[in-house]
């Protein structure tokens, strides 16, 4: 599979070195809005061709599978212009900057029939199965409890604290405490509440949200983007419970019995980054002639940036798009 990647970036460049070392996949082309931008990182991480547009790299026959590495508040033209052009699209998360452009993007590929998916990484991870699988073989019990917390100090970072980029902690974050939520239980909502304390921007620097489940499951979320957190989540059941170890990219997952005593740990395959399950899933769901992954349906997609929109609403924080 050949990937042109859209967005110079920081995650293009984590992106590049990962697909470089898959052995299976190339990062054939780059483009970014300066082809002087683009040149110098396909130089960087040897990107055969290297376009001083988006409309260039979209137009390029032999580019299988389009990664939008652009800022959340940059997704959608893009998308919706590759779409049009029968190009697959794998796009960072989040999706988009609201639910009215992820519907539209949806609908998109859809009429189409063009794939296209969102970038969580954990959601494609192989922590994601085997969560699940412990939890379906009785580990904990019946589960009562979820909580996950990630927070990073990065309020200095000038896309985070700005609206028109679509910043705050929310997007960036919160997003991945929210996909766990729903990867180890994807029960309906019946209640929900939240608390956010919003920046001089009026973005989201952090939030707590409590969410009870149908079933009589609680899940606490918590995020930030103006601390250094302690990035765990926990799953508590009738038998006991389960810490893994980071939210944002699992590589550990202690069990213990009542009481806090020991069990086991499962150690995580290893992997390059935990990037390149997002791509393999994108490889074989297209090859099947799928437009969406299995792991991230579209349905789950649309789900997610509906609920964003809701707390955003209760929170005040509003984007020019909006």
């Amino acid at each position: 599979m050949r990937i042109g990647i859209i967005g110079a970036g920081h995650i293009g460049g984590k992106i590049a070195r990962t697909i470089a070392q898959t052995g299976c996949m190339e990062c054939l082309a780059v483009a970014s809005r300066t082809r002087e931008k683009a040149e110098s990182f396909a130089t960087e991480f040897g990107i055969p061709r290297a376009y001083g547009s988006y409309a260039e790299l979209l137009d390029d026959p032999d580019v299988d599978l389009v990664y939008v590495a652009t800022p959340h508040s940059h997704h959608f033209d893009v998308t919706m212009e590759a779409l049009r052009k029968g190009k697959p699209c794998l796009v960072e998360k989040a999706f988009m900057a609201n639910a009215a452009q992820a519907k539209a993007v949806l609908d998109l590929s859809r009429e189409k029939q063009v794939f296209v998916a969102e970038a969580i990484w954990t959601r494609y991870q192989p922590a994601a199965d085997i969560i699940r699988r412990l939890i379906s073989y009785g580990k904990v019990g019946r589960v009562r409890q979820i909580s996950a917390t990630l927070s990073y100090s990065i309020e200095h970072k000038d896309r985070i604290m700005k609206p028109e980029l679509c910043g705050g902690a929310l997007l960036d974050l919160g997003v991945y405490a929210i996909n766990f939520v729903r990867m180890v239980c994807p029960n309906p909502i019946e209640r929900i509440s939240s608390q956010c304390i919003l920046s001089d921007t009026g973005v989201d620097l952090s939030e707590s949200i409590s969410m009870v489940l149908s079933g009589g499951i609680q899940a606490n979320i918590q995020s930030s983007a103006c601390c250094a957190g302690y990035n765990t989540a926990v799953v508590a059941g009738s038998k006991g419970y389960m810490v893994i170890d980071n939210v944002n990219n699992p590589r550990r997952i202690s069990l213990y019995a009542i009481g806090g005593i020991f069990m086991e740990e499962i150690t995580v395959p290893d992997c390059i980054s935990g990037y390149e399950y997002e791509f393999e899933a994108c490889r074989d769901a297209i090859a099947a002639g799928l437009i969406e992954p299995p792991q991230m349906p579209h349905g789950e997609i649309l789900f997610i940036m509906e609920l964003m929109d809701s707390l955003r609403k209760e929170w005040g924080v509003r984007y020019p798009m909006d």
